[in-house]
């Protein structure tokens, strides 16, 4: 009971509902009870009821399945719906549609993961003295949970059934009888009243034979029927307007009965509960007045197996009292269906005008729902077997599995859907889509918080990164790898050395780096996005490399240049101190010797040459890497001397040296070096 969510209650009967305080308050059942008006009303009559005839036989307090404190408790956590209501709990949503049967009965409607089903409960497609039928929902449901109380059985026309009851309920009086009607107090009781008291009213000479309603909930009962008139039909309705129809004048109501001091020397009708004839009034004026022929029993309601009015249906000559004496059964026992359950024929027609796709049969006996199955799968031969519905009939507490094809639809709301011309098939939209309770919506992120209860926000992100290399190195860094980069610099807020702080910006601003404000340190920051996030991964790489090696970037910020075929060379003129080198040099080495130059010189503002035959040496400052030790912001001033050597006068076989305090620097020089003398 504890992992059940809601209990849904279709209408008053005990089968139905009279275990309601035990699952509430016995058990650990915490969801929610649904009901309507009517069957709340009644509902707490019928218990308490209960309750008042566990005292009268002083039954034991292990026998009680609830007390009245207990079915107080539960009556306040009873919530109340109105038909057509619609109603959601977590992902199910459900509504109540009238299903005729009993005064407030209902069907169910639930959805689901977008899947549908209707339980039918107990129902009646017939319009009766007081009740209208039951509803045909207007959708068709996945899943139909129906009745099959009456199996294949088939019931009379309502008018013929009228006249026979009253026919026998007159043939055994005018002979001087009595006529035992088992009725439950609420249900059925008030319709065979109302058509017995329109059937005295249009026969004068029985007028003066009384009809007597003998039960406890009598008055209350009808109180509660005066209230909820306008939940009637329009017969009822219309009545109303100029008096009670519950308001008998041929029935007399008795509050309680002594039945062995009960004047039944005349003729009389006596409506009395249960039922069944188990056991009280009922069931005592049957052992007084079953051993006469002149007498009646009408059993005018459903008969349970291994009830006394099932048994004697059957025509036994002997029935064995309360007492346990065994009597002769000479009364006239008739059996007249007045029950507000749908027969076999109003049964199918129900379910072919609601057309399912998977059906479960509830609520009957084995025997009875297995006919009705077989009668069911008979008339679907007829269709294609892709198209039939399923067909179940499970005992208690057995699982129902049924498979479903995936459904997957959002509906376009708000600004996305107010548009002119229809959308095209195929037309892309753009929004945010939304799933809520196995629902989903597309909605644009301005209509987020109208459509739905959530709100546009955004995570910004800062990362503090060691970075302790100049401004310019940066900003290098970075226009070789972006495009569109911005630069914006601070001039009221003093950075470090009294310098300005530095921002660049990156992809319209996703993303912005700050230098100058912290010695040290780059300040990357942005707002989260899926495009943000890369960019910030990669400038974090590219400071972090910055970081460990000023001179790698340095030399890889540019690619190494080679000349095309058709530009001239931009040669550097040799030292002043080499005048005295008059031998002509041969134009390829040359041209080899001074790219070299302009590779070194478009990496190091200090780079001085000297050029000897096929040879050149270089002699290049700069500041210190990280290689040599000195901390960040403090690097020394680095001379590095290279000497490229052709072996002829073609600028073939280039032999290079490099000599450099800083190893990883001279391993970058030595490399470039050696691209461009092979180029």
């Amino acid at each position: 009971p504890e992992e059940i969510d809601i209990c849904l209650i279709t209408h008053f009967h005990l089968d139905h509902a009279a275990s309601l305080p035990y699952l509430t308050e016995r058990t650990g059942f915490r969801g929610r009870i649904f009901m309507t008006h009517p069957t709340k009303a009644v509902l707490r009559l019928l218990l308490g009821d209960y309750l008042r005839l566990l005292q009268m036989k002083n039954a034991k307090s292990e026998d009680m399945l609830y007390t009245e404190s207990e079915l107080q408790s539960c009556v306040d956590k009873i919530e109340l719906i109105d038909f057509h209501q619609t109603m959601s709990v977590g992902g199910l949503s459900f509504y109540a549609l009238n299903a005729g049967h009993v005064l407030g009965a209902c069907m169910f409607w639930l959805d689901i993961g977008g899947r549908t089903l209707l339980y039918t409960g107990d129902y009646s497609m017939e319009d009766d003295r007081h009740l209208m039928a039951a509803e045909i929902p207007a959708r068709k449901p996945d899943v139909l949970m129906v009745e099959s109380t009456y199996g294949v059985q088939v019931h009379a026309s309502r008018a013929e059934r009228e006249a026979r009851f009253t026919g026998t309920v007159e043939r055994v009086v005018t002979r001087g009888g009595r006529c035992l009607i088992p009725v439950f107090a609420l249900g059925r009781a008030q319709e065979l009243l109302l058509i017995l008291d329109e059937y005295w009213q249009a026969n004068p000479h029985l007028q003066n034979i009384p009809i007597w309603y003998a039960s406890k909930l009598a008055s209350r009962a009808l109180r509660v029927y005066q209230t909820y008139a306008n939940m009637m039909n329009a017969r009822i309705r219309a009545q109303m307007d100029i008096s009670n129809p519950f308001s008998f004048n041929f029935i007399q109501n008795l509050k309680s009965i002594d039945v062995n001091s009960f004047d039944d020397s005349g003729p009389s009708v006596v409506f009395a509960s249960p039922g069944m004839l188990q056991s009280g009034v009922s069931r005592q004026l049957f052992d007084r007045w079953a051993s006469d022929p002149k007498n009646g029993v009408l059993i005018a309601g459903y008969a349970v197996e291994h009830t006394l009015a099932k048994e004697i249906l059957n025509q036994p000559k002997e029935v064995v009292t309360l007492e346990g004496r065994r009597q002769p059964l000479n009364a006239l026992v008739d059996y007249v269906s007045f029950s507000a359950h749908v027969d076999f024929v109003q049964n199918r027609s129900f379910i072919t005008s609601v057309d399912p796709k998977h059906i479960i049969l509830v609520h009957g006996q084995k025997d009875e729902m297995g006919r009705l199955k077989k009668a069911l799968l008979v008339q679907y031969r007829q269709i294609p077997e892709n198209k039939r519905p399923t067909i179940t009939m499970p005992p208690n507490k057995q699982e129902v599995k049924l498979k479903f094809a995936r459904r997957r639809s959002a509906k376009v709301m708000g600004t996305l859907a107010d548009r002119e011309a229809e959308p095209q098939e195929g037309e892309e939209v753009g929004g945010i889509l939304v799933t809520h309770n196995f629902h989903s919506k597309i909605v644009s992120p301005t209509d987020l918080s109208t459509y739905t209860p959530l709100r546009v926000g955004s995570v910004s992100s800062k990362l503090h990164v060691p970075y302790a290399g100049p401004v310019h190195t940066l900003k290098l860094f970075l226009t070789e790898m972006f495009m569109g980069i911005t630069e914006v610099e601070d001039d009221e807020e003093e950075g470090v050395d009294d310098g300005p702080i530095t921002t660049f910006g990156l992809q319209d601003d996703q993303v912005k780096v700050t230098v100058g404000k912290t010695r040290g340190v780059a300040t990357v920051a942005w707002e989260a996005s899926p495009v943000g996030d890369v960019i910030a991964d990669a400038v974090v790489a590219l400071l972090m490399h910055a970081q460990s090696s000023t001179a790698s970037i340095r030399l890889s910020s540019k690619p190494c240049r080679h000349p095309r075929s058709d530009e001239e060379p931009d040669a550097k003129k040799p030292r002043e101190d080499d005048e005295d080198n008059d031998e002509k040099i041969d134009t390829t080495t040359a041209s080899r010797l001074r790219l070299v130059f302009d590779t070194l010189r478009d990496q190091f503002e200090n780079v001085e040459a000297v050029y000897e035959g096929n040879s050149g040496t270089y002699e290049i400052t700069t500041d210190a890497g990280l290689e040599s030790g000195s901390p960040p912001g403090e690097e020394k001033v680095l001379i590095c001397t290279a000497n490229v050597v052709f072996d002829d006068s073609n600028g073939n076989n280039a032999k290079i040296q490099v000599e450099c305090p800083d190893k990883k620097v001279a391993t970058n020089v030595q490399e470039c070096l050696r691209n461009s003398a092979i180029a």
